[in-house]
């Protein structure tokens, strides 16, 4: 596989002990000190790999390099973002009810933040965990949708490695590269397009570290910000430029770029509630549709302030040639009341698509994809709903599994939380 060294200059530097050691209450990250191991055990003689880590690519030790900057280059119109720090819902009240902005330097900054917003660390729609047992395919008093879907996934996770493979698997990290821009831009009355789509796309990279049970932690750095989220089995995190560290409303939940061909268990108990709905053709392929839905009581718990999460649905598109998730749809609605005004509804749906399907000591994971996000706003005026489509494309690098030396203190969260 091509190996582009810039890029790889820039995300080897990434790691949880690199984004949180500002912390004045945290010591050096462990993860720290098992970079510091992997690269001292490179510098003697070439030997075998430890029998238990898989990997794809080559999983080189972390190079020392200075930090990434914390966000785009400061002006006038960020002075009051230390006010926002923590306010999750009163931020994206704010960015759901603004005019766009007419200068040109503060629309790009405006589309990085939307871009790490959305794209950075989206969640799935409910908890699972790993300790939960796989179902057993049952047909008896069941209704042949849930009975189908079950079926469904039994090929899935046959496809993807077999289940005693995957429960072999105790942690996994994944490293790769994205592009992302917003790429067009409508209102009532004018449709603005990105014209010079390769010149205004961001490029930045990502690491993704997982371990049972249910933590995971991921760094995502684009056009010069970084992003950062994770969990240590109890509570879920994120960490932006412009709001600092935050905790997550509701359940633990898994990171949705894992099911993006990443973590096959994950997915398929993700989809353990769905039910098939029918068939459809993605790219030319007949594929199995399932859907699942958030339920009420976890929509209830992810609402925060005057932000109400109304649905949020799931959809897999599973190939009925290979049994692989080759397409995932998901869509949430989100009600913002206003003080004294008209409720403001955001939907927002991101359509992602899975491809170079390559088998890691066994295990099946998509090597490249695309998502396309569509986030529409509506509801205070009859002509005030604006739309916004922004597209990610993403490669892997490298992925390896049940990496020595990982433990539960890497997946600690900020002091400040």
């Amino acid at each position: 596989m091509e190996r582009k060294q810039g890029f790889f200059s820039v995300v080897r530097g990434l790691s949880p002990s690199r984004s949180r050691s500002k912390s004045p209450a945290r010591s050096a990250s462990p993860m720290s000190g098992l970079l510091r191991r992997r690269r001292n055990n490179g510098s003697h003689h070439v030997s075998q790999p430890d029998p238990l880590i898989f990997r794809s690519g080559s999983l080189r030790p972390a190079e020392a390099l200075s930090p990434l900057k914390e966000g785009p280059d400061p002006d006038g119109t960020d002075a009051g973002d230390s006010r926002m720090e923590g306010r999750w819902a009163q931020w994206m009240k704010g960015q759901l009810v603004r005019a766009p902005s007419v200068s040109t330097s503060t629309c790009k900054r405006s589309d990085l933040r939307l871009l790490l917003g959305v794209l950075g660390a989206p969640l799935a729609p409910v908890h699972v965990s790993a300790l939960d047992p796989f179902p057993l395919l049952s047909i008896k008093d069941t209704p042949i949708e849930t009975s189908s879907a079950q079926y469904i996934l039994q090929q899935y996770t046959a496809a993807s490695g077999g289940q005693k493979l995957q429960n072999s698997i105790h942690n996994a990290y994944a490293m790769g590269r994205v592009r992302m821009i917003a790429s067009e831009f409508e209102t009532a009355n004018k449709v603005t397009k990105n014209r010079n789509s390769s010149k205004a796309a961001e490029s930045g990279g990502f690491v993704l570290w997982q371990m049972n049970p249910d933590m995971w932690y991921v760094e995502l750095a684009l056009g010069g910000s970084k992003v950062h989220a994770g969990c240590n089995g109890k509570l879920v995190w994120r960490h932006t430029p412009w709001l600092g560290a935050h905790a997550a409303k509701g359940p633990v939940r898994p990171l949705r770029r894992a099911l993006q061909g990443l973590d096959p268990r994950t997915t398929a108990s993700m989809f353990t509630n769905a039910r098939c709905i029918g068939e459809k053709k993605i790219n030319g392929e007949d594929c199995f549709i399932l859907k699942l839905c958030a339920d009420p009581a976890t929509l209830k718990a992810r609402s925060e302030g005057p932000a109400e999460i109304i649905r949020h649905v799931l959809f897999g598109y599973f190939s009925q040639k290979t049994g692989l998730l080759v397409h995932m749809e998901d869509s949430h609605l989100t009600r913002i009341q206003n003080n004294g005004g008209d409720a403001v509804y955001w939907e927002t749906t991101i359509n992602s698509f899975l491809e170079d399907y390559r088998p890691v000591e066994g295990i099946m994971i998509a090597h490249s994809g695309r998502s396309v996000v569509t986030l529409f706003r509506f509801g205070d005026t009859a002509m005030s709903h604006t739309r916004t489509r922004m597209e990610e494309a993403w490669a892997i690098e490298e992925v390896a599994f049940n990496v020595p030396g990982l433990s539960m203190d890497c997946f600690i969260p900020p002091a400040e939380i």
